[in-house]
C-alpha cells in the first residue's frame, strides 16, 4: 500500500490581486468628483482679475458672512437670494454674536456697481 503525499504548500499563490482595490478607487473617485461642486455654498460670480491680490482665508469658513452680487444685479446671502433693502438687517443679526465681525464680498467683474 503506497502512501499518497500531498504537496499543497507548493500551489499556493502568494500574489495580491489589486484589481478589486483599483475598481473600487475609480468608483470613489467618480462619486467625489460629482459630488464636490454640489457640497459648494457659493453663488457662482466671474470675480475681478487683480494683480496684487490679498488672501482672505477666513472667507473660506463655514461660519463666515459673505455677501455675493451677480452680473444681474441680484444679491445672495452665503447661498439665499435676498433684496437689497433687507441685506443690511440680515447681515446684522447675523454678524450680531460673532467675535469677528467681517462680511465678505464676492462681485461679479460686470455688475453694476453702482447700484
Amino acid at each position: 500500500m503506497a502512501l499518497a503525499v500531498r504537496d499543497e504548500g507548493s500551489k499556493v499563490n502568494s500574489n495580491i490581486n489589486v484589481t478589486p482595490m483599483v475598481d473600487v478607487m475609480l468608483v470613489l473617485l467618480i462619486i467625489f468628483m460629482v459630488i464636490t461642486p454640489m457640497v459648494q455654498n457659493k453663488v457662482n460670480v466671474d470675480l475681478t482679475k487683480s494683480v496684487d491680490a490679498t488672501p482672505m482665508p477666513d472667507a473660506e469658513h463655514e461660519d463666515s458672512v459673505v455677501v455675493a452680487v451677480t452680473r444681474d444685479g441680484h444679491v445672495y446671502l452665503g447661498a439665499n437670494q435676498i433684496a437689497s433693502g433687507d441685506l443690511g438687517p440680515k447681515v446684522t443679526d447675523m454678524l450680531q454674536n460673532k467675535t469677528n465681525k467681517e462680511v465678505y464680498l464676492r462681485a461679479d467683474m460686470r455688475s453694476n456697481y453702482g447700484s
